[in-house]
């Protein structure tokens, strides 16, 4: 009777370690964020050329602070609405201060609201996960 307890116990110990294997791997890989590559992206795309074609880097860095706020400092700071979209354009375009401290931003008037918009749409694709 001794042996046959110890066999039952072993059996039923098996089937609960080894039961929810594939459902703890698929949950685990639900929430693990997926690579997103940003390249094949048309905003990520557009605006990346635009702010080549302007000065944005002579102040900004994707990831570090410098004169102004980093990019992805930007981007964690603000969310991806179209009122965000619309305020941070116009920022561009007018040029500002006291959002990131007493150094101001200089205006870009030459720039349009639909291409400050489209930088805008790249700088909050960078927001780190």
């Amino acid at each position: 009777m001794k042996k046959i307890f110890i066999a039952l116990f072993v059996a039923c110990s098996l089937c609960a370690c080894g039961g929810n294997t594939n459902e703890k791997v698929t949950a685990a890989s639900e929430t693990k964020p997926a690579e997103i590559d940003l390249s094949k992206n048309p905003d990520y795309t557009t605006g990346l050329e635009l702010m080549g074609k302007a000065d944005c880097q002579t102040c900004h860095k994707v990831n570090e602070a410098a004169i102004g706020p980093s990019f992805s400092s930007i981007a964690a700071k603000y969310p991806n609405t179209p009122e965000t979209l619309d305020t941070l354009a116009h920022k561009i375009i007018k040029g500002g201060s006291g959002n990131w401290g007493n150094v101001p931003m200089a205006a870009h008037s030459t720039i349009s609201v639909a291409d400050a918009t489209a930088m805008v749409k790249y700088i909050l694709l960078l927001k780190n996960p």
